[in-house]
């Protein structure tokens, strides 16, 4: 059942491939929906997976499958009627690179083996590539190359990374599996030498892949050009699927006692991309750059939260959950703009409130969501993390840290006050429907249900999957 779980969406992708065009759109939401209901029998059962020395169901891994789960569906939903209100050609090589994408990431979160983990983040590269050259247009070649090209030298050194790791074993005279369940257990008798220089690469590559600054160079290109489904999995879910790499490889670090080494790089590879995210997000002229430029910014976040630990690293994976579902809304909003005006520049769009009411409510919600705003989640994780730098005495880190928030929330504010009310003249091409709506509001409205109620099971997992870093209460 664990391994099915990607491959059922793996072969619905290749066969989408020679279906007609239109006829991939039902097996979007088909699959999405057998999917979810797959997601949710691995986390009520936590069966045993047909081979455990490469696969397993853990806290972590159950978290990042739930949340992929929920949004593909949604995100499917959405589609059906994006796709035909867009003009995308070849839209079986779309619909089919979304199963694949799905198939590749869902298979990240059940990989245990630290060289399965890399092939499928190396796999979800080679399926999401197509899906920013959609358009076809230069924009969109450019960014695919530069997200192919960057995103595998980062991959490599990941792979790199990971050699390393298994030479802390050969040198601490270790013979395990090389699977992170196993590595962790063994922490403390690993080389510590070998060990943090892979954790470096590591990170590094991930990293690139995450969207961690200053290696965060393909993401704005590549959410811009591709079509607002796609980038909405790319922002919501896709960067979650390289922190899951980091996490589990820094939960290692935690277990052999270099807590301390891998906290401090996060954090300030977290602070880096924070405060690059504040540089770029005021001088933005496209919304849907906006969008992903503040995805940088709440992937700062999370690296940060992490590197903290305790309570701070609960507060990172509250921003992680709360963010993908409110970045897709998000990302979903702007693919109605577009459509709506015809144009992706912040200056030609205006009057949203009244033109597109629909759309604004979701948009609008969206931006106090992710800016922080009580009472959406990301408050609350933001509120941990602040908390936990106190207590930890990173007291110039939490500084920066809150400055560059409210410099980012300032720019924001400004680029959807704009959009939502400048007076433009022009005209909106397409009516609103609500199945291109009630998707944004459904994720907006679960991120909300989880600011007031986490179910215990819920909570229990985050604890299981944060043990090793103190996270929890």
């Amino acid at each position: 059942m664990v391994e099915f779980a990607f491959i059922a969406p793996m072969l619905a992708g290749i066969v989408a491939f020679f279906l007609p065009s239109t006829a991939g759109r039902p097996l979007l939401v088909f699959t999405g929906a057998a999917h979810l209901a797959l997601a949710i029998m691995l986390w009520v059962l936590r069966p045993e997976a047909l081979f455990p020395a490469y696969f397993a169901v853990t806290p972590e891994g159950l978290l990042s499958l739930l949340v992929i789960s929920l949004l593909f569906f949604l995100i499917a939903i959405y589609t059906t009627a994006y796709l035909k209100a867009a003009e995308i050609r070849s839209e079986h090589i779309f619909t089919g690179s979304m199963l694949l994408f799905l198939s590749t990431m869902t298979m990240v979160t059940l990989s245990d083996h630290i060289m399965v983990m890399w092939i499928a983040i190396e796999a979800t590269t080679l399926a999401s590539a197509p899906l920013i050259y959609t358009h076809r247009s230069a924009a969109s070649l450019e960014a695919t190359w530069k997200y192919v090209l960057i995103c595998s030298v980062g991959i490599a050194l990941a792979l790199l990374g990971s050699v390393f790791i298994t030479l802390s074993m050969d040198v601490g005279g270790v013979d395990v599996p090389v699977a992170f369940s196993s590595l962790t257990d063994v922490a403390k008798q690993l080389d510590p030498l070998w060990l943090k220089t892979g954790f470096v690469f590591i990170l590094v590559g991930y990293g690139t892949k995450m969207g961690l600054a200053p290696m965060h160079t393909w993401l704005p290109d590549a959410h811009s050009e591709a079509p607002s489904p796609a980038s909405a999995l790319l922002s919501g879910v896709l960067l979650n699927c390289a922190y899951l790499g980091i996490f589990k490889t820094n939960k290692i670090m935690h277990a052999a006692g270099l807590g301390d080494f891998s906290g401090t790089i996060l954090m300030t590879f977290g602070l880096v991309s924070i405060l690059a995210a504040a540089t770029f997000i005021l001088k933005q002229t496209e919304y849907k750059r906006l969008l992903a430029y503040s995805s940088i910014e709440n992937m700062g976040i999370i690296a940060f939260g992490t590197g903290i630990g305790g309570i701070g690293a609960y507060g990172a994976v509250l921003c992680l959950i709360h963010h993908s579902l409110i970045k897709s809304s998000l990302f979903l909003c702007s693919g109605n703009i577009l459509l709506g005006y015809g144009n992706r520049l912040i200056a030609a769009t205006g009057q949203m409130a009244r033109r597109m009411p629909k759309t604004f409510v979701a948009f609008f919600s969206g931006f106090a969501g992710i800016s922080g705003f009580p009472p959406f989640g990301i408050f609350i994780g933001e509120f941990f993390i602040i908390m936990a730098a106190f207590q930890t005495g990173h007291y110039i880190s939490v500084g920066l840290f809150i400055l560059s928030l409210c410099v980012i929330f300032a720019g924001f504010a400004r680029h959807v006050m704009k959009i939502s009310f400048d007076d433009v003249d022009t005209t909106i091409r397409i009516e609103e429907k609500s199945i291109m709506v009630w998707p944004q509001y459904a994720l907006l409205t679960t991120s909300l249900v989880l600011c007031f109620w986490i179910p215990e099971t819920l909570y229990q997992t985050i604890v299981q999957a944060l043990t090793t870093m103190g996270g929890g209460f």
